[in-house]
């Protein structure tokens, strides 16, 4: 089992990673790999719909949307991680998930999705919000925590002093583990839930 966490801060190493390296090493806790993927640094451009990707099955602008498609197909679960820019998530990391859920055309059902959050002091729940609809509109289960995903620090690295945060990502991860444990062994047993041909409905016609 494995699952890719996507750093999109433009730090490497800054509060948002804090958050997600907690997390990877509460995986290893529970045998299951992980890699963490850092784009929030990289020139990636917003989808122009163009709708190449519907004819192709990949994005139109080859860059790292398309390299990282395969290794999202291949994975159990995935976290995105993000800082906080005007209560909304990195605009880079935005224009990635976008372009990548738009133009993957493979099934995401029961793939475990969580977000996670960094954020000086405010606008951490919408964060959460915005990230978290790329799992809903995909079929992807979202893992939970024991309370919303999200750390606190303003200069890098004093994410480490927010010790309810950094519980909050082995909560999470925990519950995100046995979240992926159980639908392996769901769809062992009974497969994944049946789906209807989509019926899309125009409201202007």
């Amino acid at each position: 089992m494995k699952v890719i966490l996507l750093n999109g801060s433009p730090h490497a190493n800054g509060n948002t990673y804090i958050a997600l390296h907690e997390m990877e090493k509460t995986f290893a806790e529970e045998g299951i790999e992980t890699e963490i993927v850092h784009i929030g640094n990289k020139n990636i451009r917003g989808c122009i719909a163009c709708r190449s990707c519907a004819k192709t099955g990949k994005c139109v602008f080859e860059d790292e949307v398309n390299a990282f498609a395969a290794k999202f197909e291949a994975c159990d679960g995935l976290v995105i991680g993000s800082p906080v820019y005007y209560a909304l998530a990195n605009a880079t990391l935005v224009a990635f998930l976008t372009r990548l859920f738009f133009s993957t055309r493979f099934d995401k059902t029961m793939k475990v999705g969580a977000s996670v959050v960094a954020a000086r002091r405010g606008g951490l729940s919408s964060t959460f919000d915005e990230l978290n609809k790329f799992f809903t509109i995909s079929g992807m289960p979202v893992a939970s925590g024991q309370y919303w995903n999200s750390i606190h620090g303003r200069e890098i690295g004093e994410a480490e002093q927010d010790l309810e945060g950094l519980q909050s990502m082995r909560t999470l991860t925990r519950n995100m583990s046995f979240l992926i444990k159980s639908i392996a062994l769901g769809k062992e047993a009974y497969g994944i839930p049946q789906k209807e041909p989509m019926q899309p409905t125009n409201f202007i016609r």
